[in-house]
């Protein structure tokens, strides 16, 4: 703070660049880089320099400084979106200090000023990312890139916001990052980091690794064709091509060496001398592994399994294949869970028909209970839908070859030119077997809540874990969703850097049917009632889903941002009792 007497007060709410530059690099500063021990051998590494990141304002061309309101206009705790004529900006006060980032959540462009402000933080109101308002960087998930910060101070009592034309641009500000010392030194079979999985979990450990300086070798395999991508897009809009959902450009890959290997399957991992074997035989040195495959979809084991035009989606390849085969013909998807409600969402209005087979009387009655599951039905049964509940499929019938009809136990036969299966998953970690890591009964890699395994130097993250949820006691769940992935991948790389980092974040999730979102925070296994409010019918509700006097979980449709409210509750460790909601 500079205090000028009487006349006006200038609060920089900044960190100077030089503290920033050292904040952002290590805790040792620049003066002193990190050393990292890899087999015995000291190497040192500094964070790459970046111009324009250093420096935001290091062209006077791209600045614009603005007068957005006057002082008294906002009260502690609010926030407001503020026009600087080339760019908006979220403005936040709290605790008596001006805060200005980014207004847009940089994962799918949420406006933030609608999300939930609490202890520092901003929460989008649409998945759940949070954001520390001093500093923008990106605290909780989904979304890669932070938010960018401005410079406030107040001049005569007003709010003057200066910022880079640029940065309102975009909106988005990538964190700074370190890049591999020298990749000509190395040994192709052997790297530092290897991470086996390039979906969200694999992506942000690498990242989160540069991010802290770690500048050497780091290794993605995936069995995919395809470099990280939004998986999620898969199911809910299924014609995006892989470049449009790419997670990041081919050249971020390459700026940051993050080696990524596609269609590479690991088949078995020696964790005494710290290989991997890949399919093909190749072998690859390690010295810190992460496991993050996530999970294999389940086929149909009934007769004629293997029959044309019969998917379970898993690429985008799969995705597009779908819609092509699915347009202006029959559809009948098995199994109402996500993906399944999804694809029939997506295809109502393109297929000729769609059937959803159903085991449960309800969709997604074990997660969202019957009330909800069959509000969601309802708006499905209206968009020509059908649904055959409470039974399975014992045939799929061909003509040359090609799926013609689905038969179920009921004896109803459906007309289907094209049938997706999403009927669960099971974790990939078949190749890790004989290895010595423990896995449970169901095949998950069972970590603790560093990310790690019970072998030192072995991390396991996203959908292929059970770890302790603090949320519900250190419990040890499964939580396969998007958001956790990201937190799991970050831990992971934390922990392999030693910084005894514990994960504590609530789950968060979404589904979009129809253009409508369920959102979801917390952990809701084994409910044993739900406490709705709102209107079921329209489709405007919010339902708590209650564990004896506990609130474990909230989901809501058209209720923004009631879920991220709880979310933040929950993150803070306050309990939130059925009485409240009732």
């Amino acid at each position: 703070f500079l205090f000028v007497p009487a006349v006006e007060v200038k609060i920089e709410v900044v960190i100077p660049e030089k503290e920033r530059s050292k904040e952002e690099m290590s805790p040792n500063g620049k003066a002193s880089p990190l050393i990292y021990k890899v087999n015995g051998t000291a190497r040192h590494y500094h964070l790459e320099e970046h111009p324009i990141a250093s420096n935001p304002y290091h062209n006077p061309k791209d600045v614009v400084e603005a007068s957005v309101c006057h002082v008294k206009d906002l009260e502690n705790g609010q926030m407001r979106e503020v026009d600087l004529g080339c760019g908006k900006a979220l403005l936040i006060k709290e605790s008596g200090e001006f805060h200005a980032v980014g207004h847009k959540c940089p994962h799918y462009g949420a406006p933030l000023v609608k999300g939930v402000l609490s202890k520092g933080r901003v929460r989008c109101p649409w998945h759940g990312a949070c954001f520390n308002i001093g500093t923008g960087d990106i605290e909780d998930f989904p979304g890669l890139d932070s938010l960018p910060r401005f410079q406030v101070k107040i001049e005569k009592e007003k709010v003057y916001i200066r910022a880079s034309k640029q940065a309102l641009q975009t909106q988005r500000r990538t964190k700074m990052m370190a890049k591999c010392i020298s990749l000509s030194n190395y040994n192709l079979s052997s790297t530092n980091v290897l991470i086996i999985g390039a979906g969200a979990a694999g992506l942000v450990c690498a990242e989160t690794l540069r991010q802290e300086g770690f500048s050497d070798r780091i290794v993605m395999c995936t069995m995919d064709r395809h470099l990280p991508y939004d998986r999620p897009k898969l199911s809910k809009s299924m014609d995006s091509h892989p470049e449009q959902i790419a997670l990041r450009p081919k050249e971020f890959f390459r700026t940051y060496d993050i080696e990524v290997l596609t269609e590479m399957q690991v088949a078995a991992v020696d964790i005494k001398n710290k290989i991997a074997v890949f399919k093909d035989g190749f072998k690859m040195e390690y010295n810190k592994l992460l496991i993050a495959t996530g999970n294999t979809p389940k086929a149909l084991s009934c007769k004629g399994k293997e029959v044309e035009n019969v998917f379970n989606i898993r690429t985008p390849e799969d995705a597009n294949r779908v819609v092509k085969l699915a347009t202006s013909k029959n559809v009948v998807i098995v199994g109402a869970s996500f993906l399944g409600m999804e694809v029939a969402a997506y295809l109502a209005e393109r297929a000729h028909s769609v059937s959803v087979v159903e085991l449960e009387e309800v969709p997604f009655k074990k997660f969202f209970g019957e009330r909800v599951g069959r509000a969601v039905m309802k708006m499905f049964e209206s968009n020509r839908v059908k649904f055959y509940m409470q039974t399975e499929v014992s045939e799929l019938r061909e003509q040359e070859g090609k799926l013609k009809e689905v038969v179920l136990k009921s004896g109803k036969v459906l007309r289907a030119d094209v049938c997706v299966v999403g009927v669960g998953a099971v974790p990939a970690t078949g190749f890790l077997k004989q290895s010595g890591i423990n896995i449970d009964s169901k095949g998950f890699v069972m970590v603790n809540k560093m990310m790690q395994t019970n072998i030192p130097g072995v991390f396991a993250a996203g959908d292929a874990v059970t770890f302790p949820l603090a949320l519900r006691n250190n419990k040890k769940v499964n939580v396969p969703h998007w958001q956790m992935a990201h937190m799991h991948g970050r831990i992971a790389a934390l922990n392999m850097l030693a910084h005894g980092m514990e994960i504590s974040t609530v789950p968060y999730l979404w589904t979009a049917m129809f253009g409508k979102s369920i959102r979801y925070a917390g952990h809701g296994e084994g409910f044993d009632d739900v406490v709705i409010q709102g209107d079921l019918d329209e489709l405007k509700f919010v339902a708590f889903y209650t564990k004896s006097d506990e609130v474990v979980a909230v989901a809501s449709m058209n209720y923004d941002p009631i879920v991220s409210k709880v979310a933040e509750v929950l993150a803070a460790g306050r309990t939130i009792r059925k009485r409240d909601v009732e």
